[in-house]
């Protein structure tokens, strides 16, 4: 069937779409962040409207770059069964949906929160589809780049409570903005091959055997050093920094073990100790933080 054509697609298709999965890890960050943020109990309806607006924003993001990478997405395994390649969903009917999104989502945090996390969030889409989707396919510095909206989440997640950003704010970005790199360095590695099929630029096969593996550890050193500074800054106590220490251990003993190893065993723990790792951190930061505010 020709991508131009679809049938009728299921809500299953629309979700695959938005990437639904990744922005219901990526709001919850953000509420965390509205949490601290806010100067006392988070209201609930700027929760709500942050749901609704970032949501929006975010699933535009996904959109527009599936219907950018169609092509590509044809060649690879892992995407090839998407709704766009298959002609599941039309190109026009998913120009249209992202456009809804972008332009509503944007709106809704302008008229509901405030000037800032909207302007972040148009930041965040613009970033990723119009940088980082283009560097994909000419550079392996396009997961440097593309680590700035995948933490963006968080910062419209602070700017939500209407308090504007401080040092805490950047913080938080910069841990998440760290935390990206092992945990798709180990997902690259794993899917290098297909990267291959599909012409994308990156570490795993652009670069020398090794290159991911090695730089996945030299930035989760990074994002362990970052985890520590919320009690540098006196936003953190004892609980948190234990914590933070305790995870962070365990999770670079992972990407050690990946990074002299290479195998396809341990890339995946990498990955799954990864996604266990960034909630309990910013669980703990969440808890802690909230009660040494008080």
């Amino acid at each position: 069937m020709s991508p131009a054509m679809s049938t009728h697609p299921s809500l299953g298709d629309w979700l695959v779409l938005s990437k639904a999965r990744i922005q219901a890890v990526s709001l919850s960050g953000a509420l965390l962040c509205a949490w601290m943020a806010s100067a006392g109990p988070l209201d609930p309806w700027v929760a709500l409207h942050l749901a609704l607006g970032l949501t929006a924003v975010s699933s535009a993001a996904a959109a527009i770059n599936q219907v950018l990478e169609v092509e590509i997405d044809r060649l690879m395994d892992r995407t090839r069964n998407r709704p766009l390649p298959t002609g599941r969903i039309s190109l026009p009917a998913a120009r249209g949906f992202a456009a809804v999104l972008a332009i509503g989502g944007v709106a809704w945090l302008l008229i509901f929160l405030n000037p800032l996390s909207a302007w972040l969030a148009g930041l965040m889409l613009v970033i990723y589809c119009y940088v980082y989707t283009p560097l994909k396919r000419r550079t392996p510095f396009n997961t440097v780049v593309g680590a700035v909206p995948g933490a963006m989440p968080l910062l419209v997640g602070w700017a939500a409570a209407g308090n504007g950003l401080n040092m805490m704010a950047g913080v938080v970005f910069a841990i998440l903005f760290l935390w990206q790199f092992p945990h798709f360095f180990a997902i690259a590695w794993m899917y290098r091959e297909d990267y291959e099929r599909g012409g994308l630029k990156m570490l795993s096969n652009a670069a020398p055997v090794g290159t991911t593996a090695r730089q996945g550890l030299h930035y989760a050193f990074m994002m362990f050093i970052a985890s520590m500074l919320p009690p540098v800054f006196g936003y953190a106590g004892k609980s948190y920094f234990y914590g933070a220490v305790t995870l962070g251990i365990a999770f670079l003993v992972f990407v050690v073990r990946f990074s002299f190893g290479r195998s396809m065993r341990q890339a995946r723990a990498v990955l799954i100790s990864s996604i266990i790792y960034l909630p309990l951190l910013l669980l703990l930061l969440v808890l802690d933080y909230t009660q040494f505010r008080s």
